[in-house]
């Protein structure tokens, strides 16, 4: 699976860029997109996905 960032949640505080391992946290049109193909929701790096517990808004990165 991956994680997704909803668009109209997101602030755009890229707090989710510098923490993912996979390099899978992308910025485009101002705001930030996750890579479906990239994401591994942080499996054997960490217990949850690292962009999911630094995120500030609540649901904006949600499983895809």
């Amino acid at each position: 699976m991956a994680m997704t960032i909803v668009a109209e949640e997101c602030t755009s505080c890229g707090d989710c860029l510098p923490v993912c391992p996979m390099g899978a946290v992308l910025k485009k049109k101002g705001t930030y997109v996750i890579d479906l193909d990239a994401c591994t929701e942080c499996e054997g790096e960490f217990d949850m996905p690292q962009c999911e517990e630094v995120c500030p808004v609540p649901d904006c990165i949600i499983p895809a």
